[in-house]
Parts: structure tokens; C-alpha cells; sequence
């Protein structure tokens, strides 16, 4: 007999918070969705309110445990990686949260670099001092804002800020903190040897814990608040795409996930850590534990679509896939750029541009479109191509995200990678894989492992095409050589465009 109850998994994501109950079986019981804005007072630069993610979180799970015949089980978390949450003393929220996507740290990163040591930060971390992440953002507030810099207390993690509110605990997991870079990577702790280069103090940190851990309790406050019972286990959770990667079994060595959403992840598990010299790759820690993966990531995947899209008139995903299949694969000589934020995998060049190469007569909207979703795709692949390089084992990938939902874009993946692309039956993304780790902490399942045997698959899957797949390589050796052409002109725009 199936025990009754569930579990709830919480996703504090860029756009929204996600809340997501499921059986013990994996099937999705209730769900809800909150939306916030998104804040970007200069070019470049990405803030939001953490209270407002304090705001959609009340409401997502008061939503959701309202349709629960039976109390929940657990409580997962999960969330946008490598914002800065700066808290005073009183637990007050100083300034608005940096996010992930913003690029103002660009002289801080070159700080950091310096006082830490290009290869012995890697060597440490597994990554390159790169915009993003959380420490460099630490040093462009005390440099920018001492005044705010002067108040800080505590530094958290966006769902970790959510997990304070809830439990009252200042925690965090090793995936999550895997992309602060100031965790010690083999170690799965904060690296003294880097918070002492940078003066950062450690009090500031919460502590860490591994993704199934038990790292909370609901508090009475927040159960008023929330609808949740007071004392329910909170897991410690994981950053969202590992998240995502448990919620998609991605748990094993062989298997990768190749994910587009706003943003775009190739997502491999590895039993070691396996970290590229040139950090190219992120090399973070699992949500399981004594676990790692490596990580291609693609600023803007379906935000290039869903800027395309806003661009010529507000056409949505279902219209321009429609569009694009229109025009043949190649798009007729027709390449896109899609660094519309800067890129991660593999420039690390926040001052990259997005562009289209090789328009002529014969273009029309449909080539320009299919070139959008090529051009992301050829992002990926540079992402395959380099864990086959580092040697990662790569037996089965699995499309997930919204761009999942397009078969036109898996069938495009297909060819491009030159494999088959699986689909995994599960929509819930980051939201799903919390709640299984969830199960875990609640002692649903043993383990990982085990709580990931309740994820299920598609029966389609997309073979590659042997003709397009040769086309393919030649337009992508074009893409990977038009960025090379191209990016000292990239760098003298966006100089301009700053000036």
C-alpha cells in the first residue's frame, strides 16, 4: 500500500516562484505559479526583490497545500543560482538581489583572478572568476556601496534567502554553493584559503549541507503564512539545474540533459570531479551526495527566441517553430549569434553580441527564425563537444526545458549532436527534482537513486538524420568560427554602447 501524502517542491526561479506537490509514485498532485518583475536598472545589470520572492512563495504554497487531501511529507528547494541576497544584522534585506545574468563584475572577476590565481582558482573551485556568480558581486558592493557593504551580516543564495523566511536556518547545499565561487570543490566546503584572499568573512556564510540533507524545520510564523505544518522538513535542496537534473534522473554517469530554456544547459553527471584547465565548463558539485557535474550554459537560448518573437510583432513559441520549419535546415547560409547577454559556454566573454551572418535576398522570416533555433543549438553542441573532450561518457541525452515541447527543436538537436535525443515526461522542471530530494529528507525514499526511479519517459525520441547531420557540421564549424571572427568587433560595440 502507497503511504499517503506528499511532497512539495518549491522553485524560486527568474521569472517566478513554482510550487509542485507529487505522489510518492512521481505523479503531480497540484501546482501553482507567481510571477515577478525583473528589475535592470542599466544595461547589463539584473536585480530583484527578495521580498517579492517571499511574496510569490506564500502564495504558491498556500496554493498548493490547500488542494493536498493529506498534510505534506516534505518540503524541497530549489532556485535561480548564484544571486546575492545581502542581509543586515536583523535579518533586513540591504540592497535588491544581483542576479545570475548580471554582468557588472567584469573588474571584479579581473580582482579576483588576480589575488587568487587564475589556475589556483580553478584548481580550487573548478571555475574561472566569471560576472555571474555570487563572489564577485560581493566585492563590486564594497567597492560601489561601502555604505550597504558596511551593513552586511549574511550572504545567501536566492531559494536559501526563501529557506531563512521559512525555517529561520541559514543554510545552503554544495551544488548551490558550487557556483558562488568560494567553495573548495573536492571538499564540498567554504574555501578559507579564497575568503581570506578576498577578505570576506566566513560569519557571512551559512552553512552547507548535501541536497537530500534535512537542513530546517517550518517555523510557526511561516506555517501561518504559508499553509504548511509547523516542523515539516525543509531539504537543503540544490541549485535549479541540478535540481532539474534529479527531476530528470540525470543521476548516473553516462547520462546528459541538454535543456532549453531561458537560458540554455547541457548538464552531464560524473562520479569525479572533472574540471576543464580553461573553465570553459562549470565544474560544480551534485545534488547527490559525494556527486559532481559539469556544465555548458547558454545565456540566452529561448531568450533568443522569445526575443525574436517580441521583435517581430509578439509571435509565440507554437507560431515561429510553425515558421521555422518553413525553411530548410542551414536556414540557406544563414547564421545566428545568440549572445544576447554576453556568453558563458564556451567565451566567458560577457561583452559577446548576438548577431545574424550571411543574410541575403532569399531570407525571409522563416529563415531568419529557423537561424534563432539553430543558433542555439549550435550553443549547445559547443557545450558536447567539450565533455567529450574531457572524457565524459555520453550514453543517452535527454531534452528537457521548454524547448523540450518542440519537436522541431529536438529533431534539431538530433542532427546537430548527432545522436538521439530522448524526452523526459516530466514539466515541472526544478520544482519536480526538490521534490524528490524532498523524499529523501522525509524518508519516502532511501536515497537519490531510489527516489529517481519514479521518473518516467517519453516513448518518442528523435533520431538523428544522417544528411542533415552532415549539413550540420559545416554550418556549425562556420558558427564556431564566426564568433573568432567577429569578437573583437563585439567588444568595440559593447565598449561604445557604454561609453
Amino acid at each position: 500500500m502507497i503511504r499517503p501524502g506528499s511532497l512539495i517542491g518549491l522553485d524560486i526561479g527568474t521569472s517566478g516562484a513554482r510550487a509542485v506537490a507529487i505522489d510518492l509514485l512521481g505523479n503531480v498532485v497540484a501546482s501553482a505559479s507567481a510571477s515577478y518583475p525583473l528589475s535592470v536598472p542599466r544595461p547589463g545589470w539584473t536585480e530583484q526583490d527578495p521580498q517579492q520572492w517571499w511574496s510569490a512563495s506564500q502564495d504558491v504554497l498556500k496554493r498548493v497545500v490547500s488542494r493536498l487531501p493529506h498534510p505534506p511529507l516534505a518540503l524541497g528547494l530549489t532556485g535561480q543560482m548564484h544571486g546575492s541576497v545581502f542581509l543586515d544584522e536583523g535579518d533586513r534585506v540591504i540592497r535588491p538581489a544581483l542576479l545570475w545574468s548580471d554582468q557588472r563584475t567584469e573588474n571584479e572577476c579581473r580582482t579576483i583572478t588576480e589575488k587568487v590565481g587564475a589556475a589556483r582558482l580553478i584548481e580550487i573551485t573548478g571555475n574561472p572568476a566569471i560576472t555571474g556568480f555570487q563572489a564577485p558581486k560581493v566585492l563590486w558592493l564594497r567597492e560601489q556601496e561601502p555604505a550597504s557593504y558596511a551593513r552586511v551580516h549574511h550572504l545567501l543564495l536566492p531559494k536559501d534567502y526563501i529557506r531563512l523566511c521559512l525555517t529561520g536556518e541559514y543554510a545552503t547545499d554544495a551544488s548551490d554553493a558550487s557556483g558562488t565561487l568560494l567553495l573548495d570543490l573536492n571538499r564540498r566546503a567554504w574555501s578559507g584559503e579564497i575568503m581570506s584572499a578576498l577578505e570576506i568573512p566566513p560569519s557571512w556564510l551559512p552553512a552547507v549541507h548535501e541536497g537530500p540533507d534535512v537542513a530546517g524545520h517550518i517555523t510557526p510564523t511561516a506555517a501561518a503564512a504559508t499553509g504548511l505544518p509547523i516542523g515539516l522538513a525543509v531539504a537543503a535542496g540544490a541549485g535549479d539545474n541540478a535540481a532539474a537534473a534529479v527531476g530528470n534522473g540525470i543521476v548516473r554517469e553516462g547520462l546528459v540533459s541538454s535543456s532549453i530554456g531561458t537560458s540554455g544547459v547541457v548538464f552531464a553527471d560524473s562520479a569525479t570531479p572533472r574540471i576543464d584547465p580553461r573553465g570553459r565548463l562549470h565544474a560544480f558539485c551534485h545534488a547527490v551526495p559525494g556527486r559532481y557535474h559539469l556544465m555548458g550554459v547558454t545565456l540566452s537560448a529561448g531568450g533568443s527566441l522569445r526575443w525574436w518573437g517580441e521583435a517581430t510583432g509578439g509571435q509565440d513559441y507554437e507560431v515561429m517553430a510553425s515558421l521555422a520549419a518553413k525553411a530548410p535546415a542551414g536556414s540557406e547560409g544563414l547564421l545566428f549569434l545568440p549572445y544576447l547577454t554576453g556568453e558563458r559556454t564556451p567565451h566567458l566573454d560577457p561583452r559577446a553580441r548576438g548577431a545574424f551572418v550571411g543574410l541575403n535576398l532569399r531570407h525571409t522570416q522563416a529563415h531568419l527564425t529557423r537561424a534563432v533555433m539553430e543558433g542555439v543549438v549550435y550553443s549547445l553542441k559547443d557545450s558536447l563537444d567539450l565533455m567529450e573532450q574531457l572524457g565524459v561518457p555520453i550514453t543517452e541525452i535527454r531534452a528537457t526545458g521548454g524547448g523540450s515541447q518542440s519537436r522541431l527543436w529536438r529533431q534539431m538537436q538530433a542532427d546537430v549532436f548527432g545522436r538521439p535525443v530522448h524526452r523526459v515526461d516530466n514539466e515541472e522542471g526544478p520544482a519536480f527534482g526538490a521534490a524528490l530530494l524532498a523524499g529523501v529528507a522525509g524518508g519516502v525514499y532511501a536515497d537519490v537513486f531510489e527516489a529517481c526511479s519514479v521518473v518516467r519517459m517519453h516513448l518518442d525520441m528523435e533520431a538523428p538524420d544522417p544528411e542533415r547531420q552532415r549539413l550540420y557540421q559545416g554550418y556549425h564549424a562556420a558558427y564556431v568560427d564566426a564568433y573568432r571572427a567577429m569578437a573583437p568587433l563585439m567588444h568595440r560595440l559593447a565598449d561604445l554602447s557604454a561609453s
